[in-house]
């Protein structure tokens, strides 16, 4: 575990970075979550809105289960699609999921060779729910960026608001406003084009209630046999679907941070 400073200041305990495990317990119910759904939903719609070329060579860092790149190749049929994930566990359920693509098990911070070829080879990225992981964004972004040509888009997504129990069982460091977003990824080498703060006001009351169930809710997901999502639990995820697709993109008070920033020019 990993002692980290919150942003009201008060230090707090990071839980397990296991990653492995992680996909074993939660791999079913993330495919489920529909805040994850609301997030791809609105990267994908960034994409077709602003990238020059939607074909571009596109890398997801830290692609997880492949849940995004699953979406991806369904909505941009041409793109040659790149996963780079910490897990292997993930990389083998992404593999099963998207065949299509390519998916590397690496560490940006220590990258193995096998990602070599790839340095300066996507004109798109997206980087979502990673950065609140790692314990120097900044850095993290900067060793992204070696995956990317001149002028590419990335498109980061993070989440802001209050941090529940669950979230620091599963690792979040921290959580982001839009203007600490910018900063990290100025300081990253990115032109930032626009944040956005989704999600209001449907996200904010799922995020409410997650934050209202504390240790209960890692209990409950602990508990499940096999990483098992219950019947109750799947239609709360239907009926919060639901009620998303009334979500604003960009309001003074959502939850959701979503970044559009692109790479120096040549």
């Amino acid at each position: 575990m990993t002692s980290i400073e919150s942003d009201n200041g008060k230090e707090f305990v990071a839980g397990n970075d296991d990653w492995e495990r992680h996909w074993q317990l939660f791999a079913e119910s993330a495919t489920l979550n529909p805040a994850q759904a609301m997030r791809h939903q609105l990267v994908l719609d960034l994409w077709g809105e602003c990238a020059a070329d939607t074909s571009s060579n596109f890398v997801d860092f830290g692609s997880g289960q492949g849940d995004f790149l699953e979406k991806f190749v369904r909505r941009y049929p041409n793109a040659k699609l790149l996963g780079l994930e910490l897990s292997t566990r993930g990389v083998a359920i992404s593999r099963k999921k998207v065949p299509s693509a390519t998916f590397i098990v690496t560490d940006l911070f220590s990258p193995s060779r096998e990602v070599n070829p790839y340095r300066g080879w996507a004109g798109g990225a997206v980087c979502s729910e990673v950065l609140e992981h790692v314990d120097d964004p900044t850095a993290f972004l900067r060793a992204a960026s070696q995956y990317l040509s001149a002028n590419a888009m990335i498109l980061v997504t993070v989440p802001g608001g209050r941090m529940s129990a669950f979230d620091r069982h599963i690792g979040h460091r921290r959580h982001f406003t839009r203007e600490s977003l910018r900063e990290i990824l100025v300081r990253g080498g990115y032109r930032v084009e626009k944040i956005y703060r989704a999600g209001f006001p449907f996200f904010n009351l799922y995020r409410l209630a997650v934050i209202a169930r504390g240790d209960k809710l890692v209990g409950d997901a602990e508990a499940r046999p096999h990483g098992v999502v219950g019947g109750l639990a799947r239609i709360t995820a239907r009926f919060f679907g639901w009620l998303f697709k009334m979500n604003l993109r960009d309001s003074p008070f959502g939850w959701q941070i979503v970044a559009v920033a692109f790479t120096p020019q040549a």
